[in-house]
Formats: structure tokens, sequence, C-alpha cells
């Protein structure tokens, strides 16, 4: 049976999403629960893997990652096949380098959709001629690069 969120948890929840850095202290000022109760529901929270990690969020150009593109990814089956690969391997190879942040796969004219962050365009060429289109199972990709 699955574990039902009911309005504490949810009120928490919410707390976290904008500041993972609060203390149950932080938190128990914010909800007014005790701070017994926020860290419990927390730990159950985590161990029922509604809370999956707690993360930072970047001034990206600051760490001289400041070009996010997002690249449609096409698969070439016959040669997934042939290697005895899916798009799952193919999307677990993408996730290997570190400057990829994320890879869904899709449904639609494109197989899967990889996140990634480079400093500039010159990194980006170098990454996306020299990396990613080097991966063997990858057909084809398009670039969408974020301006705003």
């Amino acid at each position: 049976m699955s574990y039902k969120l009911d309005k504490k948890d949810k009120k928490i929840l919410e707390i976290l999403k904008d500041h993972a850095n609060y203390s149950t202290r932080q938190i128990a000022k914010k909800t007014l629960f005790p701070i017994t109760t926020i860290h419990n529901r927390i730990q159950k929270l985590k161990k029922e893997k509604i809370i999956k990690k707690f993360t930072v969020e970047l001034d990206h150009p600051k760490v001289d990652k400041g070009l996010l593109v997002y690249i449609l990814i096409s698969a070439s089956l016959p040669t997934l096949k042939q290697k005895k690969k899916s798009q799952y391997d193919l999307a677990k190879d993408l996730r290997k380098f570190e400057f990829v942040e994320k890879v869904d796969i899709v449904s639609g004219g494109t197989d899967l959709v990889a996140t990634i962050r480079v400093k500039d365009v010159q990194e980006y060429d170098k990454v996306l001629l020299g990396k990613i289109q080097m991966i063997e199972g990858i057909d084809k990709t398009q670039s969408l690069i974020v301006i705003h």
C-alpha cells in the first residue's frame, strides 16, 4: 500500500521545495508543527522515497556552466539491436558525462532528450561533435539552445 500524503506532509514538502537547507526548527516555525513532528515526517517521506534527495540550485554562469542546451536525440534502432542495447542503455551512456544534467526517454519524433550545461558555444561544439554524436546508437541530434 502506498503512503498517503496529508496536509502536514504537503506543507512540509512545499517549504522544502524552495528551502531544502532549512533545519527542522526553521520548518517548525513556518508550519507551527512541533520539531519532532517535522523530523519524523521528513524521515518517513525519505523512507517512502517521496523525498529522493536534497540538492542545490547553482548560479551556473559563476561556475562556468552558463550555456543550457536541450538535445533532441534520434536513436539508430538497427545499431542498438546489433549491439544488443536499448534506449535505456543509450540514456545510461549519456548520463556518464559530467556536462549532462538529465536524459529523458520520450515519445514522438525524438527518442531521447538530453539536458546539458557547458561554459559556452565553443565547449558545446566539442561536446556535441566529439562526444555525444560519437556514441554508438545515436542517429541524429537537434540542438535547442536556451537564450532566456
